[in-house]
């Protein structure tokens, strides 16, 4: 038998494309990045957090600085809302967090179809949004972004939630 024949060929694993994280800077949010963190040290998989600006149209008003009360543009606020949230929520995310290759993404337009144009257009793996959960007439009003996203989308989607202590 020659040697070509014992030996066992191993290919190098492909690499992972990104995972895309869509966030609203909720507790639910922080739960799905602190898991796509842990997912991607896994994979060795950059991490692209998404940030979908809403249409003002159906949610004025959903951005607003604390630090004052001058008209400022949604991007720039968002844009600090976005840091905030990836500081401390890497932080909590521990090892896994600080060795996480994450790209924060902000895109305006409404947050189901544009969460899936941007995982299309990244090439992502997965999609990993967190979920409050609602269920009831609250679910029917308000509908569900992520259950959207899921139905919406041709990659897998992960939904996280935050650990409910108070709920």
């Amino acid at each position: 038998m020659s040697e070509q024949d014992t030996t066992t060929h191993r290919q190098a694993p492909a690499e992972a494309g990104p995972i895309l994280v869509a966030v609203d800077f909720t507790a639910d949010s922080e739960a799905a990045l602190i898991w796509a963190c842990r997912y991607a040290a896994f994979l060795h998989a950059p991490i692209k957090v998404l940030h979908v600006l809403h249409d003002p149209a159906e949610s004025p008003g959903a951005y607003s600085s604390k630090e004052n009360d001058t008209l400022r543009p949604m991007e720039e606020v968002a844009g600090e809302m976005m840091s905030a949230f990836l500081e401390r929520t890497l932080q909590m995310a521990g090892p896994s967090g600080a060795s996480a290759d994450v790209e924060p993404i902000i895109v305006k337009g409404l947050p189901p179809s544009r969460i899936v144009e941007m995982a299309e257009k990244i090439g992502a793996e997965v999609i990993v949004m967190g979920s409050r959960g609602r269920t009831g007439l609250p679910h029917l009003l308000l509908g569900s972004k992520a259950e959207r996203v899921a139905q919406l989308a041709p990659i897998p989607v992960t939904i996280v939630k935050a650990d409910r202590q108070d709920d």
